[in-house]
């Protein structure tokens, strides 16, 4: 898909399924379930598409067909209404303000990130939008739907409050790395309005932002969970982008013999075969 993300059909997509039961579209409520009403795998079955292909549709960058959009009304069981709201947000070409306001990742860090196969790892910019990420990463923040900016991700995204795990480190981290963002003239306007963003959206930030700036550096936590391979304890490796100022080069290598580097072999895997089976179906 082109342009900018389709966020407010994401939105909609996820909205919807938490508000099925399981039971109400004859599948199986028994266990222990990660997220209220219905997963991203159970809709994309209902809907008779890949899961892989349903989570691009909930990340915005999937345009559904017509009769794609009709199996996705059945599924999440909508009235009239609200299939009549789908249909005008998937047909919505209305486009997202850019979110990386000029800012390239150049060519040679690109090839770096990609090539570094073994750990996830991608690029941060001045105010913490993600511009770029290799394979594991994309893997790893692949349920986010605010997945364009860190600060997002941890105080707007419900998938922030799972993944996660050192969230007090991370998110003191995050605002402090915003402060030092203010002083620096590019971007002055682009960074005022994510900080009024963040503040509407999450009483969290609001509280974080109002207190006094800490001394000393506040490095990001290394705990996460997944939702397909589980708790990931990994290092969190940050390297300045010397050509690019603002810019910094984020990897979370694995230690190799822990349980955490099988986990993250297992996302590589997990991915590699869901391509495959999104290239057979699309």
């Amino acid at each position: 898909m082109d342009g900018e993300p389709n966020t407010a059909l994401g939105q909609f997509l996820r909205t919807r399924r938490a508000l099925v039961r399981p039971d109400q579209v004859g599948l199986n409520a028994r266990g222990r379930r990660r997220v209220p009403g219905l997963r991203r795998d159970e809709v994309a079955h209902l809907a008779g598409v890949s899961t892989g292909y349903y989570a691009r549709l909930e990340q915005g960058h999937q345009r559904p067909t017509g009769q794609t959009i009709e199996s996705l009304a059945r599924a999440l069981r909508l009235d009239h209404d609200d299939a009549t709201e789908l249909h005008r947000l998937a047909s919505s070409t209305t486009a997202r303000r850019p979110r990386h306001h000029g800012e390239h990742v150049a060519p040679h860090v690109l090839s770096l990130l990609h090539d570094w196969t073994a750990a996830p790892a991608y690029v941060l910019g001045r105010s913490n939008d993600v511009l770029a990420r290799n394979a594991l990463a994309t893997a790893l923040h692949g349920h986010f739907a605010h997945g364009d900016n860190l600060l997002r991700m941890i105080f707007l995204d419900p998938a922030g409050r799972e993944f996660f795990r050192d969230r007090t480190s991370t998110a003191r981290a995050a605002v402090q790395d915003l402060r030092r963002a203010i002083g620096r003239p590019a971007d002055e306007r682009a960074l005022r309005q994510l900080i009024g963003e963040l503040s509407i959206g999450s009483p969290e930030f609001r509280r974080s932002w109002a207190q006094p700036e800490p001394r000393g550096v506040i490095t990001y936590g290394s705990h996460f969970v997944h939702p397909d391979v589980g708790e990931l304890r990994l290092s969190t490796e940050v390297f300045t982008v010397v050509r690019a100022p603002g810019q910094r080069l984020v990897a979370h290598p694995a230690d190799a013999r822990s349980r955490s580097a099988e986990a993250l072999v297992l996302l590589g895997t997990l991915t590699v075969r869901q391509d495959e089976r999104d290239a057979a179906t699309s």
